[in-house]
């Protein structure tokens, strides 16, 4: 009887030295998802503000801001990120990890490249404002991701088929230029991206896997971070439209 007392013990002492393990290589690799994109969104943030200086001289656009934003140079650097997205997307399998975070700087450059036109429309007091809104909001809704124990699958499905209807009805909203219609697509993609930034990192939490190897863990980690990236960005963007200032 001690002897299978004793054995039980031990089983109990391995499950909870093996849980301890789990939990600690957990919370280094989600430490890992989110370091790499407050990176990206330092890098974003830069090259935001480089391009505007560079763009806008005395109130003014100089022969770089006039490229940059009234020539055909504009729809490259708008679509530019995408088409490092979905490069990132499709090749991380086949890319060392040191390649894909490379690759994920310069999507991150390349955004800033895109979003430095948010100063032209936008005070640079509301920017910062609505910046910290969306990093409280943020890191609100991420932490509930991660501590509850609810599975959001069925809400997340939910929200990626809003997300499509969402796309479609800017793209609608392109020729339309209803003002209405702007404002409940911004409301709506706020709610969205709020949603998706807890699903998300839920998800981005349950792939994580103790046997994994170092490179596969990397481009998990990198995948994460874009991932919480964009419902970050898109978050800021989207509470932008209807909390930001409009320069004079």
């Amino acid at each position: 009887m001690a002897d299978f007392n004793n054995y039980q013990n031990r089983m109990a002492q391995n499950r909870a030295q093996s849980g301890a393990m789990i939990d600690q290589g957990l919370r280094s690799y989600m430490l890992k998802v989110y370091n790499l994109m407050a990176l990206g969104l330092a890098i974003t943030g830069v090259a935001a503000y480089l391009a505007f200086n560079l763009a806008v001289q005395d109130h003014h656009l100089t022969q770089f801001g006039t490229a940059l934003f009234q020539t055909p140079l504009r729809w490259v650097v708008i679509f530019a990120p995408l088409a490092v997205v979905f490069f990132l997307g499709f090749r991380i399998n086949r890319m060392s990890v040191a390649a894909a975070q490379t690759t994920f700087w310069v999507y991150a450059a390349l955004m800033g490249l895109s979003l430095s036109s948010l100063f032209l429309v936008y005070t640079q007091t509301s920017i910062v404002q609505t910046f910290f809104i969306t990093a409280a909001s943020f890191g609100a809704l991420s932490l509930y991701g991660y501590t509850t124990r609810r599975d959001l699958s069925a809400m997340g499905s939910f929200l990626i088929m809003g997300l499509f209807g969402l796309i479609i009805a800017s793209v609608v909203n392109i020729f339309l230029a209803s003002s209405a219609l702007s404002f409940a697509i911004s409301v709506i993609g706020v709610l969205i991206f709020a949603g998706l930034t807890a699903y998300d990192t839920q998800k981005i939490k349950e792939m994580y896997f103790e046997g994994d190897d170092s490179a596969v863990m990397g481009r998990k980690a990198i995948m994460g971070a874009l991932t919480l990236y964009l419902d970050f960005i898109n978050l800021f963007t989207f509470l932008m439209q209807f909390l930001g200032n409009r320069n004079n």
